[in-house]
């Protein structure tokens, strides 16, 4: 079945690629990974968790390496919208630019529609999946993993692993 995953996940690449986004402009980039790339990415998730004492990159990682296919999905050199909204935690665009610093795991602080733009495409994405029965789980601990490894680039970063199985790997774990 991994063929399968590899090709529904190429099918979800489209549907992010496709979503809408704010102003017609394209920030989200994406990654599909299958084979050693996937057990590279969950040898990567257990060993950041094992590092960092964080909870559950073990447990993440455990459930990519039995996925026949991951999708990335990140922000990479996002503008802001330009509409001094203040929805970023600033009054204007303005002092939002420039102020992007590296935080324990991800990048920001980042327009808050940007954000929105990478959920819609995120949705849009699982979307496709469901229509597949392929079982999926968005997972942030991926994204970390993935910018850690340089696996794919960008402020901030998520994945969606997807398997086929008699019953979803990705719940009652």
């Amino acid at each position: 079945m991994e063929k399968q995953m590899q090709e529904i996940a190429g099918m979800m690449a489209v549907a992010a690629r496709t979503a809408p986004k704010s102003k017609g402009e394209d920030f989200v980039e994406i990654k599909v990974l299958s084979g050693d790339k996937v057990n590279a990415l969950a040898e990567a998730m257990i060993k950041y968790g094992e590092e960092s004492k964080k909870p559950n990159f073990d447990r993440d990682g455990k459930n990519v390496l039995d996925s026949g296919a991951v999708l990335l999905l990140s922000l990479k050199k996002s503008a802001t919208l330009g509409l001094n909204c203040g929805a970023c935690g600033y009054d204007t665009c303005i002092e939002l630019e420039d102020k992007l610093t590296q935080g324990p795991e991800f990048e920001g602080p980042l327009c808050a529609w940007r954000l929105v733009d990478l959920g819609i495409a995120l949705g849009s994405a699982v979307k496709t999946a469901s229509l597949f029965n392929a079982d999926n789980r968005i997972m942030y601990r991926i994204g970390v993993a993935a910018l850690r490894t340089g696996m794919i680039e960008g402020e901030v970063a998520i994945g969606v692993p997807i398997s086929a199985t008699g019953k979803s790997i990705y719940f009652d774990r």
